[in-house]
């Protein structure tokens, strides 16, 4: 049976925080330092995950490397917030010399703020010629929406059925891969994932625009007032989904024309990910109205950004002075600013691509033995697999779940998306090297054969 994008957004759901977590009720079969510190995490409260089985106890990383408390060395293919390395001394330097000297707000004049924002704004389309600093890509995509409604005068805001932007009260209302049972805002609405694994068409633009010309139709039924569409250009939390280049203008035209904002969600897409282009939606030779980023562009300190069209920025400025302390602070501006020099230094967009491919190339020759992998795709530095009851497209979670716990046991780090919980995310950081590559597709080919697939 192959199950439609729909259905998988409303009857098979598994939320991004039940993909591989630790069962909290399994506490017993840890023992020693490990036990004991995963007991202790009741005083954080109950909403924190752990992935893995067997929990982690990460004590040091350097570049694509992990190393946990008893020294054993991971290769790190998930995370995508240390952009370039764990631990990178370019960084570590500059936040630093940084402290040093001085950390305060914005309400303070500062050089290395505007040095920055200058520097960012031109890697981004000249009509963004406005940006804006936060501490995470939540508050980003927070203030972005409020800018699109205020602009607009509308409420609406459409995303697709598995996406992730951010977990505040606003944003977690337009994030339904978070879980079935999270409240969804009343104004938004959600177009299926463009599977272009099993959707059955070649032109997955037409197909976009017309789901959301069906969900702005819906909005105009209910009277609610457009505002705009939230993308994020890879589909990250749908099953990472590339797609064709260009596919994505068809939508923004229609966006455009009913009056709506396009808001790039670019806080994984962004900075060299995706390979080939800076941005990932300039893959598809696209310009938003609002760019948001989030912490890859610091290397995990506490930063993101909005770029902005300076009128839909007035919108809201009219009415609404922006605060918030620790944004764009000195020393997350440094860190910004060694991150975006490093890219260029290292000419990384090209590395990104080249080792992309490779990538790519390396797993699809592994799905030629084991067919529980099915559709390999990617952009860069960032892919999807497809893990599938060998001869069909239907999603198998289980094997998924035994791939990342076996992979985990060959030490390497990794993780699933998608609405079922069963595509395998590879996202490891920009500096991912051809060693690693070799590392990674050897521990991928024995897990894959443990587990007997």
């Amino acid at each position: 049976m192959t199950h439609t994008p729909l259905e998988t957004s409303t009857d098979e759901n598994v939320g991004i925080l039940a993909s591989n977590s630790f069962d909290m009720n399994k506490l017993d079969t840890l023992h020693g330092t490990l036990h004991d510190l995963v007991a202790q995490r009741e005083v954080l409260g109950p909403c924190y995950r752990l992935f893995y089985q067997k929990p982690l106890h990460l004590v040091s990383g350097r570049g694509t490397r992990l190393f946990d408390s008893d020294g054993t060395e991971y290769l790190d293919m998930y995370n995508n917030i240390p952009s370039i390395g764990h631990s990178n001394p370019c960084v570590t330097k500059a936040v630093t010399e940084q402290l040093t000297k001085i950390n305060t707000h914005t309400r303070y004049v500062h050089q290395n703020i505007l040095a920055y924002a200058n520097d960012l704004l031109a890697t981004l389309p000249p009509s963004l010629d406005r940006i804006m600093f936060m501490c995470s890509g939540s508050e980003a995509n927070d203030l972005a929406i409020r800018c699109a409604q205020l602009y607009t005068l509308g409420e609406g805001i459409i995303v697709t059925a598995e996406a992730y932007h951010g977990n505040t009260a606003l944003v977690s209302g337009v994030s339904p891969s978070i879980g079935k049972d999270v409240p969804m805002s009343p104004t938004m609405r959600m177009i299926p994932t463009p599977d272009t694994y099993r959707l059955g068409t070649d032109d997955i633009g037409t197909w976009m625009r017309d789901r959301v010309a069906e969900q702005i139709a819906d909005m105009k039924r209910h009277g609610i007032r457009f505002a705009g569409v939230l993308f994020d250009s890879i589909f990250s939390s749908d099953g990472v989904i590339p797609g064709k280049p260009g596919f994505l203008q068809p939508v923004i035209d229609l966006v455009h024309a009913e009056g709506g904002l396009y808001i790039a969600d670019e806080v994984q897409p962004g900075f060299c990910r995706t390979g080939d282009t800076f941005w990932g939606f300039q893959r598809h030779d696209i310009t938003p109205d609002i760019v948001t980023m989030g912490k890859p562009m610091a290397n995990g300190i506490a930063c993101s950004g909005m770029a902005i069209r300076h009128d839909v920025l007035e919108a809201f400025a009219e009415r609404n002075p922006y605060f918030n302390t620790f944004a764009g602070n000195p020393v997350a501006m440094a860190a910004a600013q060694a991150v975006l020099d490093y890219l260029r230094e290292h000419d990384m967009l090209s590395h990104v691509s080249h080792m992309g491919k490779l990538l790519v190339n390396g797993i699809s020759n592994l799905a030629k033995e084991h067919p529980c992998l099915g559709d390999v795709r990617g952009a860069g530095l960032f892919t999807g697999t497809d893990i599938v009851i060998p001869g069909t497209k239907d999603p198998d979670r289980a094997t998924a779940v035994k791939l990342i716990e076996a992979l985990r046991e060959h030490h390497v780090l990794i993780s699933l998306c998608g609405p079922y919980g069963s595509v395998l995310k590879v996202r490891p950081p920009l500096v991912f090297s051809e060693s690693d590559l070799d590392f990674f597709l050897s521990a991928l080919d024995a897990s894959l054969t443990d587990i007997g697939k």
